[in-house]
């Protein structure tokens, strides 16, 4: 999943997308130990969508964050 993908989303999408990348990643792992994984890659493609997912919402938290502080102090 691409970044402006992600920007283009809600943040209920988002946290629900996140949630199920999670689900996906456990179940890869859990596939990897039993040795049910043929494509390890599949792991580092989902890790690195979680970890855009999370970008994503530390975005739009620190965004809010900044406009609270900016409207306070007006």
């Amino acid at each position: 999943m691409k970044p402006e993908e992600i920007r283009s989303m809600g943040d209920a999408d988002i946290a629900r997308h996140l949630e199920d990348t999670q689900r996906e990643f456990f179940n890869l792992r859990l596939r990897l130990a039993t040795r049910q994984l043929n494509n390890t890659s599949e792991m580092r493609k989902v890790r690195k969508d979680i970890a855009r997912l999370k970008t994503a919402i530390k975005e739009r938290e620190i965004s809010r964050e900044m406009q609270r502080q900016e409207g306070g102090t007006s």
